[in-house]
């Protein structure tokens, strides 16, 4: 079994096009096919069943999908960490974020970093906490700041807490401006702006309103964090925001606490537990820490 093959049978699992595939891994489609046949007898096992347009997984290429993905992984960490020279001088991390820690959080601390090493490769993935801990899971980042807990789903990840923050609901200037600090429950039937599923914001102020018992109303939803301010500055309706996110989106926006406890959330630092980063990663993880002040 070679790292070529997995390469390309998870090419092939991604795509479920071997033409696709082999554009993507550079190779022409006859030597990508041959080299899969080759894996199949090595394994004595169908990884795809091939029908005229219609390429699937059987269940041993279900069975073999993650482990090629982790061996993949693994593999690049340990180029990486071989090419890494002294001092940090050269390398990567990729990083994931939720957009609210791109914005307010992270210029600051990537400012530091590059300027302390800046011969390393700044990767940054903006996404909502659900899809940045599938990424890190499958070896597609080093670090990510997401929300915690954790999904239980993901028990190769470990996660340190960061910050806390407070949400905040923020509307248009154009519209009353509410009377003092807002409860969950004024919100019962206000129009509101609503993130696209996969965003951890969506789900738990969604939670928070179904336990004041009743149901959100949704004039737009779908949107990334820009969109989603985007449409409330535009009238649409309110939403419940970071107030990281809040503050850095200009007088055009009002913010208005909520009352009590309110709502917030926890950002973790999170990486694999069964691979260590990368040096740069730890590096950038160091100081990300040393923000907790």
């Amino acid at each position: 079994m070679q790292l070529q093959q997995l390469r390309y049978f998870a090419a092939v699992a991604e795509t479920l096009h071997f033409t696709r595939a082999a554009e993507q891994v550079h190779v022409s489609q006859p030597s990508l096919s041959q080299q899969i046949r080759a894996l199949e007898q090595e394994l004595g096992a169908d990884l795809f069943r091939r029908a005229r347009g219609n390429i699937a997984l059987t269940d041993a290429g279900e069975a073999l999908l993650p482990l090629a993905r982790r061996i993949l992984a693994d593999t690049e960490t340990a180029r990486r960490e071989v090419q890494e020279v002294a001092q940090l001088r050269r390398g990567r991390v990729r990083l994931g974020a939720t957009p609210s820690l791109c914005t307010g959080l992270l210029p600051g601390v990537l400012r530091a970093f590059h300027d302390r090493h800046p011969g390393i490769e700044l990767l940054i993935e903006e996404s909502g906490s659900h899809d940045l801990v599938r990424a890190l899971a499958r070896g597609a980042l080093d670090l990510a700041l997401v929300v915690l807990p954790l999904p239980s789903s993901s028990p190769a990840l470990t996660a340190v807490e960061l910050l806390r923050e407070d949400l905040v609901v923020v509307s248009s200037p154009l519209s009353p401006a509410p009377t003092g600090p807002l409860r969950i429950r004024d919100l019962a039937g206000e129009p509101m702006v609503m993130f696209r599923h996969g965003y951890d914001l969506r789900e738990l102020t969604v939670a928070a309103c179904r336990a004041e018992g009743f149901e959100p109303v949704f004039t737009v939803e779908g949107g990334e964090m820009d969109a989603v301010l985007g449409f409330v500055r535009a009238g649409l309706g309110v939403a419940v925001v970071p107030a990281m996110a809040a503050g850095g989106a200009g007088r055009d926006l009002r913010a208005t606490p909520l009352a009590g406890a309110g709502l917030h959330r926890t950002i973790g630092l999170a990486h694999r537990s069964d691979v260590a980063p990368p040096r740069a990663a730890r590096e950038l993880r160091r100081m990300l820490l040393e923000t907790r002040g």
